[in-house]
């Protein structure tokens, strides 16, 4: 059975009307309320990205870690929408507005929108979906459905369009997830390693490793060269094997400049989780590459990840392209 890709169910949806979630709760009995710049000030997060990336999809795996999701709001509405669910609910402390470019008339206030936010004191998240030009062009080839931007022309001119439409926005993403080569449960994954139980974890990463000829992953915030280390493919015994072998990993690990290129980076990792904190910046994506993904990268992601946690990050592994041929 084929898996279901993060984008298919937004190229199929016919655009939707607001959903409003569960139904709040009253006031208290005292007729207190909560403000939003007040103690109960929620966590908000804004899920956008590029139409058929995986929004529907984010949106609902946002919903089952139990935020409160309302699907395509204009922008407008976000600081009233957030005002009105804290005063009728004390408990609804998570909210996730999706944002995209169904609401075209109101997409260009939500710049005045988040100006909005930032002054009355409500921190929010930006998570930008991301996916591959020829992925969104087969995703919506594969449900016969046009792109919201495409007009009288093709896919590919309503993606050009979206692209510089969202580009501003992507800079000031958070988060970017990629999910070009995820699927279902790989995204629900990615958005469940930086959201779930966020109050309990500060800072989370995911190390990613990937090979060079397959294309730099777009959803990370750095990415580091191991091609400098002698290839395990042109061992025979190791070839068929991968870096998560500890024959392998042992190769890698023993060659010339490994070492002290997992400690001078582990410095430079802690600089940048520190700054990070400060932030308040609650995860980050290292990218690890080597040429085909599958032998240096996937041994030296391992050996930063747990170095990561060794540090008190929360930390998880992703190998990108291990499997390829």
């Amino acid at each position: 059975m084929r898996e279901n890709r993060p984008g298919e169910q937004d190229a199929q949806q016919e655009p939707e009307q607001v959903e409003t979630g569960p139904q709040a709760p009253a006031d208290d009995a005292d007729g207190s309320e909560a403000a939003p710049d007040g103690p109960h000030a929620p966590e908000l997060v804004i899920v956008t990205g590029m139409s058929g990336a995986g929004r529907s999809t984010a949106a609902k795996i946002f919903e089952d870690l139990g935020w409160y999701v309302v699907d395509n709001l204009a922008p407008t509405l976000i600081a009233p929408m957030v005002d009105l669910v804290m005063r009728e609910s004390r408990s609804t402390d998570r909210l996730a507005f999706v944002v995209d470019v169904r609401g075209r008339a109101f997409f260009d206030t939500l710049r005045s929108t988040l100006d909005e936010l930032d002054s009355a004191g409500l921190n929010h998240r930006i998570v930008f979906l991301e996916s591959d030009d020829d992925v969104l062009v087969r995703r919506y080839e594969g449900v016969r459905r046009p792109h919201p931007l495409q007009g009288e022309g093709r896919v590919t001119d309503g993606i050009e369009r979206e692209r510089e439409l969202l580009r501003e926005l992507r800079g000031e993403a958070d988060l970017v997830i990629d999910t070009s080569a995820r699927n279902v449960h790989e995204l629900r994954t990615a958005i469940e390693s930086a959201f779930g139980d966020s109050d309990d974890v500060p800072l989370r990463a995911t190390v990613m490793s990937f090979g060079f000829k397959y294309g730099l992953p777009v959803d990370a915030d750095l990415v580091a060269d191991v091609r400098f280390l002698p290839n395990p493919h042109w061992v025979p015994e190791l070839r068929p094997r991968t870096g998560q072998d500890p024959e392998v990993s042992g190769y890698v690990l023993s060659q010339h400049g490994a070492k002290e290129f997992l400690d001078r980076y582990a410095e430079v990792l802690n600089i940048v989780t520190e700054g990070y904190r400060r932030e308040g910046k609650r995860y980050m994506t290292l990218a690890i590459g080597c040429t085909g993904g599958k032998h240096r990268s996937v041994a030296m992601s391992e050996q930063i990840a747990a170095r990561l946690s060794a540090e008190g990050v929360d930390t998880v592994v992703v190998h990108r392209d291990m499997g390829r041929e």
